[in-house]
């Protein structure tokens, strides 16, 4: 059997077997691709049917905060080190801290995978597939520089024009001087570049082509 069919076959049994070898998966509200997306997916499916969506997502987040510390990171991302050894030294962590069984499982999976270097990504897609799960669309606004409270306040009413009902709006402003004014927008699966830059450039590309 390939590797990534192996994968694949033991991220759906972590997610069957916690709670009942014959259940089935429970599929997320939206589709993460990649590695982390199989990871998470299972997790979401997992912690549903225990009803622990919230307490794993906390929990999860937690997990990823203690992985950034610089002595218990370089253990887990040696490859001089052996599994056992990671996933002993995870367990130790997690016993620890008084995770659920559920979390402590998953994380022997990814030590087991050697996969605990991706636990960020993992957190990462597990957060998306929560935001989906409470109808939280996420957006992103680049500008050059910050929004004022006016700004903001009519960019929030503009955006929330595109949500449906049951949708709530999730906002995260970033500041980029390089695209020099306008701004960069991305909402759900639409991404929009109405920047200075690029209207510069295109024009710019035009004026070329004309030449």
């Amino acid at each position: 059997m390939a590797a990534p069919a192996r994968l694949g076959l033991k991220v759906r049994c972590f997610s069957t077997s916690v709670v009942n070898p014959a259940s089935k998966l429970v599929m997320p509200p939206i589709q993460v691709y990649g590695v982390e997306g199989r990871y998470a997916t299972a997790l979401f499916s997992a912690a549903s049917k225990q009803k622990k969506l919230d307490l794993v997502e906390q929990e999860l987040q937690k997990i990823n905060s203690l992985m950034k510390d610089a002595k218990f990171s370089g253990l887990l991302v040696n490859p001089l080190t052996k599994r056992s050894v990671k996933q002993k030294a995870v367990n130790d962590v997690l016993t620890k801290q008084k995770v659920s069984p559920i979390m402590i499982n998953f994380m022997n999976v990814l030590a087991e995978n050697g996969r605990l270097r991706q636990t960020a990504d993992v957190a990462g897609a597990f957060s998306k597939i929560m935001s989906a799960h409470r109808g939280e669309v996420l957006c992103s606004v680049t500008t050059a520089q910050p929004l004022d409270e006016a700004g903001l306040t009519d960019l929030k009413a503009a955006l929330n024009g595109f949500l449906k009902k049951s949708e709530t709006l999730k906002l995260e402003t970033k500041t980029d001087p390089s695209i020099l004014g306008g701004m960069i927008v991305s909402i759900g699966d639409k991404y929009t570049d109405m920047s200075t830059k690029t209207k510069i450039q295109k024009l710019s590309k035009l004026i070329n082509e004309a030449i």
